[in-house]
């Protein structure tokens, strides 16, 4: 039976390019938790999530909704204006799931074992740096978890583990699908649908077998400020994407953190070159639907949007016209 890889996918892209974590106003001593104030996240009933941006020159028009993760866990979407704008639409650009049947997912954690733990009767604590394996080691008993759980997973994959926990606990999640509710929606009207493969499974492991130390090291520090001091601002995104308030996640700085891992993943070559075929491919698909006239409605991912010279940008550059919510 195929299955969405819903454990896998948002946790390594968490890891890899780091999940947004909140700026410290005071560093907490190696090992020390930093003390945050978590508010629990209630949404209850249905959402609309953001406006939709509006890029179009001509007769060819393309909207575009940004998504974010992670989502309240409990949230419902349904967008109204999503709905209404089907009726006229002639295709939805969305990117296509990991999906993994269950042998092939047996048999890439027997065959790739050596990329997801560390290996050679090593553990955690034997790669990584101190500094970062004592905050490591006390966010993990922070959440009650065994002093030697995901030991035996390499670096950037135990982070991922913790923040999956961090999130669940902060009434966060992952697994919202906006993507897979628009597809509804638009199967509900008729409406042709572009599913488009930015990368696969395999694309992600050969990123992990290339990543140099020095940057895995600088995405877990990233990953480590979300769980230590970062839960706060991503709840606060949260809340901001499900009513509608995409002003208000403009102003939730980045902190230095996540800035360095993804400094560090754009100049590394095994992940600089998965990020870069990620934009690229997302930019082309977006170009042929305009190219071809028409009105296409976009699912695309709110940080490739909003970026430093992010696709809005590129689209910009290119001379369409982009309104924005």
């Amino acid at each position: 039976m195929a299955r969405r890889c819903a454990r896998w996918g948002p946790l390594l892209l968490l890891a890899l390019f780091g999940a947004p974590a909140a700026r410290a106003a005071h560093a907490a001593p190696p090992g020390e938790a930093a003390p945050q104030v978590l508010d629990e996240v209630i949404v209850t009933g249905e959402r609309s999530g953001p406006g939709l941006w509006h890029v179009h020159r001509g007769d060819a028009h393309l909207w575009i909704l940004g998504t974010v993760a992670p989502l309240p866990k409990d949230m419902t979407w349904r967008s109204a204006e999503i709905d209404s704008l089907l009726g006229t639409t002639n295709q939805v650009l969305v990117v296509k799931a990991f999906e993994l049947g269950m042998v092939r997912a047996l048999w890439l954690l027997v065959t790739q074992r050596e990329l997801l733990t560390v290996g050679g009767g090593r553990r955690l604590k034997d790669v990584l740096p101190a500094e970062l394996y004592a905050r490591f080691a006390a966010q993990r008993a922070r959440y009650g978890e065994e002093a030697d759980k995901w030991e035996r997973y390499r670096p950037i994959v135990a982070v991922a583990f913790l923040q999956q926990t961090a999130l669940r606990r902060a009434g966060l999640s992952a697994h919202l699908d906006v993507g897979g509710e628009v597809r509804k929606l638009a199967r509900k009207h008729g409406v042709a649908i572009d599913e488009i493969k930015i990368a696969g499974v395999r694309d992600f492991l050969e990123a992990l077998r290339t990543m140099n130390p020095a940057v895995e090291n600088a995405c877990v520090a990233a990953g480590l400020a979300t769980v230590e001091t970062g839960l706060p601002r991503l709840q606060q995104r949260a809340r901001a994407w499900a009513t509608g308030d995409v002003e208000r996640m403009q102003q939730l700085p980045e902190p230095p953190e996540v800035n360095a891992c993804r400094d560090a993943v754009a100049a590394d070559t095994g992940t600089g070159d998965l990020l870069a075929l990620i934009r690229r491919t997302m930019l082309e698909a977006m170009l042929k639907h305009l190219r071809a006239g028409g009105t296409t409605l976009a699912v695309v991912n709110m940080d490739l949007l909003l970026e430093p010279q992010g696709l809005l940008d590129r689209l910009r550059d290119r001379g369409y016209q982009v309104d924005a919510p």
